[in-house]
């Protein structure tokens, strides 16, 4: 089915809440670059369509949806999750808009199969490996400052660990933040308990408290 046009704030209310992912198209009817991203969520939708629903609406006739979500320029893509916006794809990028939107068809397949839902695949994630860390990037390969102070910390204290990228599932990056009540990265858990962050274990660091805490 073609790309449906969102005509008012109910409709655009009612999409993106929706059970379905919705995969939404902030354009502008003079913008060229808008048609080519257009095109390219209908032929999304003939192979995903399934699991996805995409849409379009004008981001000049929706100036607060817009600032809201921060819309400096169209084409602007926003993947939305149960109401909750997870990713976001600025400019004509058709291969972002192309594996993001199959990562999260694929994801959906995942949950439908296994009758997983999210908090599930959280608790699993969280249990998988008796000290567990959340980060950007993996212990191998950090990607931002904190995670990497956080596993030359814990990498001193020699105590076997996992850790799980949030940069590769954007589902898991922010369902992490609700289910723990817990907005940062990178969390730190030990035995399905959330510890904390990298203030918490400096903080543990200081008081000798560390290895005892991670040890559970």
């Amino acid at each position: 089915m073609p790309v449906i046009t969102v005509e008012n704030s109910e409709e655009y209310q009612k999409y993106i809440s929706a059970d379905k992912t919705t995969v939404a198209l902030f354009g502008a009817d003079w913008a060229e670059q808008c048609a080519q991203v257009n095109d390219v969520l209908s032929e999304l939708d003939r192979i995903v369509g399934d699991k996805l629903q995409f849409i379009t609406l004008n981001a000049e006739k929706f100036p607060e949806i817009s600032m809201k979500h921060q819309i400096e320029a169209v084409p602007t893509v926003i993947f939305f999750t149960k109401g909750s916006a997870v990713d976001r794809v600025d400019g004509v990028d058709v291969a972002a808009i192309s594996s993001k939107s199959k990562k999260l068809a694929e994801n959906a397949s995942s949950s439908a199969s296994t009758g997983q839902t999210l908090e599930d695949r959280l608790t699993a994630l969280i249990n998988k490996a008796p000290l567990m860390i959340f980060m950007k990037g993996d212990r191998n390969a950090p990607r931002c400052g904190f995670s990497k102070q956080l596993i030359a910390i814990v990498n001193e204290t020699n105590l076997p660990y996992e850790t799980f990228d949030i940069l590769s599932d954007e589902e898991v990056r922010q369902g992490l933040k609700t289910f723990s009540d817990w907005p940062t990265y990178p969390q730190v858990y030990v035995k399905g308990e959330l510890i904390g962050g990298l203030d918490i274990i400096k903080e543990l660091l200081a008081n000798n408290e560390l290895e005892a805490s991670l040890k559970g």
